[in-house]
């Protein structure tokens, strides 16, 4: 009883803080006032009850009853990083066995390996070259390449669930049973992906990235519910402890954003123009370079290749890796997320295409000659803003595993605490406001900060 206490004060002190917050309620009042943004809002809002809804449908033939807490699938799901990582990006409907419960990673997959193609294959580089046109195309084989990817891991999610709880399976496991699910499977994915484009072309955007977020978000009542529940199953302190969870949790929350929001400058001065009447250029402007300009992509790809060591079950050297709050595995994961970051970063800032757009709308940076010189500028800056950024980024990715070997906190609840959830729940929080942000100040209202604008966005 006096954990479910303990989480109602904590609710009520938050939902007091943001009443009494005449900010706030003022912009709440703007966004309402503003027709458009109101339509998005509602409309975006109906879109994510109806994917919350579709993680909550099982595939007809399987038993939801033989899935819940106890079951060998539910253990699988505690003990296994990836799966229960999965899970958590499912909002939920990886584990309930949904229609939904791939969710939008084999896009993500996809997206990936076309974007990697981009930079080996000529065909793929010239469509990125093409602009609107070349983006249509490379959507179109991002959606081929998804069902693809659908058609691979909807059989051996199947056959996973099987060999878990053979009980669920209430026709059983033939050949027919399989494909019928498999489809819905893919149906599902595809429909997610349908709501993102929508959430995108007539929502606030960042479709694929709040579907993604609220998959998140929903995890995070019963993950911080099972917290409380565990830190009152054991000695005195308890609500101490979990008072000072909830202090670290937002600090790092603050961290986090500093992290993404972080840019370098480079002052860039145009050359002065005179077309007719009019006078073009003169003015300096700024290329914001970010320190993490990689974003989540390092730890999903660092992620990726710390579950190699599993298929050598049996060996000493998958023993070493097994544990999630190990040293070799937490070091090993480290070191391959600052590489990543690197690689990354390498894929997608091209400092001599940077040099050679300045150059052809007659841009240069102060002190340094166009050509050769800027692409060496640009490439030394970002190598050295990279570090820091590389060096966080995997701290952020260690943290869940920190958290739950340090502070005991519960795995569920210690996802929160860094990695991809964190990261993803920032960035898309964040361009979410700068959408709203955008409506608010072109309609002469004041932004969603104090200041007018949100810090750091460019």
């Amino acid at each position: 009883m006096n954990q479910y206490l303990v989480v109602g004060v904590v609710f009520l002190v938050v939902i007091a803080l943001l009443a009494t917050n005449k900010k706030l309620v003022e912009t709440l009042k703007n966004i309402y006032k503003i027709e458009e943004l109101r339509k998005r809002v509602i409309y975006t809002i109906g879109l994510l009850l109806v994917y919350r809804l579709g993680s909550f449908v099982v595939i007809p033939g399987i038993n939801p009853n033989a899935l819940g807490e106890g079951s060998a699938y539910a253990s699988q799901l505690e003990g296994n990083g990836l799966l229960g990582l999965l899970n958590v990006f499912s909002g939920g409907a990886f584990g309930n066995a949904a229609i939904f419960a791939l969710g939008v990673m084999p896009y993500i997959t996809a997206s990936i390996i076309i974007q990697l193609m981009g930079m080996m294959i000529p065909y793929f580089q010239k469509m990125q070259k093409e602009g609107e046109s070349g983006r249509r195309k490379m959507n179109q084989w991002t959606r081929f390449l998804t069902i693809g990817v659908l058609i691979l891991q909807g059989p051996a999610y199947i056959a996973n669930l099987y060999h878990q709880v053979p009980t669920a399976f209430v026709y059983g496991n033939s050949f027919g049973f399989v494909a019928y699910a498999t489809t819905i499977l893919i149906a599902g994915t595809m429909f997610i992906m349908w709501l993102g484009e929508k959430i995108t072309d007539k929502g606030i955007g960042n479709g694929i990235s709040l579907i993604i977020m609220i998959g998140i978000v929903a995890r995070l009542p019963h993950a911080l519910l099972a917290e409380v529940n565990a830190r009152f199953q054991t000695a005195s302190g308890s609500a101490i402890m979990l008072i000072l969870e909830l202090i670290l949790l937002f600090l790092v929350f603050m961290a986090t954003i500093a992290l993404v929001q972080a840019v370098r400058k480079v002052p860039v001065q145009y050359a002065k123009r005179i077309v007719g009447n009019k006078q073009y250029g003169g003015v300096r402007q700024y290329i914001p370079l970010k320190m993490n300009a990689a974003n989540v992509m390092p730890i999903i790809f660092a992620q990726a290749l710390m579950f190699i060591p599993a298929l050598f079950s049996g060996t000493a050297f998958a023993a070493a890796f097994s544990s999630m709050t190990g040293f070799w595995y937490n070091f090993t994961l480290a070191v391959l997320v600052i590489a990543f970051t690197y690689f990354y970063t390498a894929i997608i800032i091209n400092p001599q295409m940077m040099a050679d757009d300045m150059k052809r709308n007659g841009g240069f940076i102060p002190g340094v000659k166009p050509g050769k010189q800027t692409v060496n500028y640009i490439d030394t800056i970002m190598t050295r803003i990279t570090l820091p950024g590389s060096f966080f980024l995997a701290i952020v990715a260690i943290l869940p595993a920190l958290a739950m070997k340090f502070l005991g906190i519960q795995q569920a609840f210690a996802y929160f605490y860094g990695g991809t959830s964190l990261l993803i729940m920032v960035g898309v929080v964040l361009d979410t406001l700068k959408q709203i942000e955008s409506y608010l100040l072109m309609r002469h209202y004041d932004g969603l900060m104090k200041t007018g604008r949100i810090q750091g966005r460019h």
